[in-house]
């Protein structure tokens, strides 16, 4: 069997990683082989969103670079679509696997549709209901083209359900980001800025933030920043600061001692940074469910989450846009007064071997 995988943004590597190992696994043990081709669509191409998470993962170099680049959601998902076409024609396959839930992920789905091949989306059926995010789109168009469906809950499995995805079509199977977790809790390393910033154990935070609603407003990335500055107990506050986030924060960094602003890390670096953390403030979907399964307290400066599990399961809070919610939950923190949680089913490491097995097998 042939079978096509999508990555283009630094979640999809994460995904797609130990699917790759599984086909490796899977070719050395059955003749029923599978062959595979990587294609790397181009949307995050600085390599610290890029290259280093391939090195890390042990990805292979990918069989083509679409180079899509930056530019609006339009503009990015046009030339997608126009090199991913141009590849599909010239090299044929009986699969598509896309995964998550970025422009790459909805673009390479509508090419291979419109020309007759199959679909199957890793991470289907998870959704926010919130219209106002561009992954909520990605997901309601690539759920109703796809073929086949790979799930990480059963919270998507009756959102497929409900939206008249035949049972046989679903397979519950876990989440591969997890997966790679698992992959990588031995070879963590600590960022430099452990020495020069003299963390220890428990006595910081980590804290992402990117999406527009949160960083594109001067005035309010500065609210979001000094309330958590406030309520941390006078514990660093360390920011991998995300390019977009990188112009609005300069303006204001003075003010804020306590925030320690930093490049973006590798993997390995980061998960090391989240392990130890007191606590994770993020708008991230992928970093609500890597604290659930390190047991760290993590607080989402959102209204909503694709990720319910994290909230109703794991160690997760949403609190929005409530400052007050945002200081008491630091508080709350620092009280060391935060809900255990527990680990999603299927969440076990073994997701990518499911996946193989049903592609093997059934699909």
């Amino acid at each position: 069997m042939r079978i096509t995988l999508i990555a283009g943004a630094r979640p999809n590597f994460m995904k797609i990683a130990p699917i790759i190992r599984s086909i490796h696994n899977h070719n050395q043990k059955h003749q029923n082989q599978i062959t595979f081709r990587l294609v790397h669509t181009g949307q995050h191409y600085d390599d610290k969103l890029s290259k280093v998470f391939f090195e890390e993962l042990a990805l292979p170099a990918p069989d083509v670079n679409l180079g899509a680049g930056s530019g609006t959601q339009a503009e990015q998902t046009a030339r997608i679509m126009i090199e991913f076409e141009r590849d599909l024609l010239q090299n044929p396959t009986d699969l598509v696997v896309v995964v998550g839930d970025v422009t790459s992920t909805l673009a390479c789905t509508i090419v291979a549709k419109k020309l007759n091949t199959k679909v199957a989306h890793v991470e289907g059926g998870i959704r926010s209901f919130d219209m106002t995010m561009p992954e909520e789109v990605n997901r309601l168009v690539t759920d109703s083209l796809s073929d086949y469906f790979f799930t990480t809950t059963d919270i998507a499995n009756q959102n497929l359900k409900k939206s008249g995805v035949a049972d046989e079509r679903i397979f519950f199977v876990g989440n591969t980001m997890i997966d790679s977790l698992h992959y990588s809790l031995d070879k963590l390393k600590a960022p430099a800025i452990w020495n020069t910033l003299q963390l220890k154990a428990k006595d910081y935070y980590v804290l992402t933030l990117h999406r527009p609603s949160n960083v594109d407003d001067g005035e309010k990335l500065f609210t979001i920043l000094k309330t958590i500055e406030q309520s941390a107990g006078h514990k660093p506050i360390v920011f991998p600061v995300h390019p977009r986030t990188r112009k609005n924060f300069q303006s204001f960094e003075a003010k804020l001692p306590g925030i320690k602003a930093i490049d973006p890390l590798s993997y390995f670096e980061f998960i090391y940074l989240v392990r130890d953390a007191v606590g994770v403030i993020t708008d991230s979907g992928g970093v609500q469910e890597e604290t659930t399964v390190l047991g760290v307290p993590c607080v989402t400066l959102r209204a909503n989450t694709e990720r319910p599990e994290t909230v109703f399961t794991g160690t997760n809070e949403l609190i929005g846009d409530d400052y007050h919610k945002l200081g008491d939950a630091l508080e709350k923190i620092e009280r060391g007064n935060w809900k255990k949680g527990e680990i999603p089913a299927l969440w076990d490491g073994k997701t990518a071997d499911r996946i193989v097995q049903a592609i093997a097998t059934t699909v």
